[in-house]
């Protein structure tokens, strides 16, 4: 099991031992603070035996703290620091581990992070099947530029999986590019698939949306162009050459609700040019990936649970 590797003994046969790892969604690991385990939503203090009182949780202490760092770090920070500086590294299989600490910048840059204070390991999760009711709205007689919408760690990565998956089970014949900046989506190492996406996805992993839309439409002619957790400020002028192409999008964002979203600077310019023809809101109210509504172009409601 991947976790082996980086964990210590006393938290990894805790989690062996006593929890199916399959639901396990966080593992929260703070300097001088009882472990802390997510499991469908609920959080439970980390014994060396499994769940248990906070009195008898374990404590991470400083050295344990910076060998699991080193171990995550392959023993070099240096290898991984155009990551780490942005407060995260992913693992093999897509798993996103992210890092607090003292942030170290030089000219109003970030150069690194030192003297971490803690670690939040997330466990990414296939659930097929999970996008099909919201899929009958994203291919209404085509596929619709879509934006996926929720709050952090409420299934955006899983269902953008899971249609990716779906559209090759269907046999519909798209060719769909994956624009993977960490790696979370298809979880790639040495050029496989860590998740099963089908037979239809081309994969750019560890780079910028802005090359991936730029070079994968003059190279990978793709239909669909999918990607995760979109900075409008940022993304939107690449979505939108990419939507002029005639390639559709599928898209994440982190954002509470539509009222929320509405908040975000340049949206109300995603509304006037519609970009996106279906917004598709997931909440955590019965467990990550719960369906809350889809949204037309207009944000009229098509579904409303």
């Amino acid at each position: 099991m991947l976790l082996e590797n980086y964990l210590p003994k006393i938290i990894f046969n805790g989690l062996k031992r006593y929890l199916d790892l399959v639901d396990v969604n966080e593992i929260r690991i703070r300097l001088n603070s009882p472990v802390i385990v997510t499991v469908k939503n609920k959080k439970y203090y980390l014994g060396e035996n499994g769940f248990t009182e906070v009195d008898k949780a374990i404590v991470c202490d400083y050295t344990m703290l910076q060998d699991i760092v080193y171990k995550l770090c392959e023993n070099s920070v240096y290898c991984v620091n155009d990551n780490l500086k942005c407060g995260f590294i992913t693992l093999k299989q897509g798993i996103r581990v992210g890092l607090c600490g003292e942030v170290v910048t030089e000219d109003s840059k970030v150069k690194t992070i030192k003297n971490f204070q803690a670690i939040n390991i997330r466990i990414p999760h296939n659930i097929v099947g999970c996008s099909q009711f919201a899929l009958d709205y994203i291919l209404d007689k085509d596929f619709k530029n879509t934006l996926i919408i929720s709050s952090p760690g409420a299934g955006k990565t899983t269902f953008i999986k899971d249609v990716i998956y779906q559209l090759y089970k269907r046999n519909y014949s798209f060719n769909v590019l994956v624009a993977d900046e960490r790696n979370e989506i298809a979880g790639i190492e040495n050029g496989e698939l860590g998740f099963n996406l089908g037979g239809f996805a081309d994969v750019y992993t560890n780079c910028s949306k802005e090359f991936a839309f730029k070079y994968g439409i003059r190279s990978m002619r793709p239909d669909i162009i999918v990607t995760d957790e979109i900075d409008i400020d940022k993304d939107l002028q690449t979505i939108i050459d990419a939507t002029n192409c005639g390639v559709k999008v599928l898209a994440t964002i982190h954002s509470g609700s539509i009222d929320q979203l509405r908040q975000k600077r340049k949206f109300e310019e995603i509304l006037e040019k519609r970009v996106f023809d279906r917004y598709v809101v997931l909440t955590l109210d019965d467990g990550p990936g719960t369906l809350k509504a889809i949204y037309d172009a207009r944000l009229q409601c098509l579904y409303c649970k």
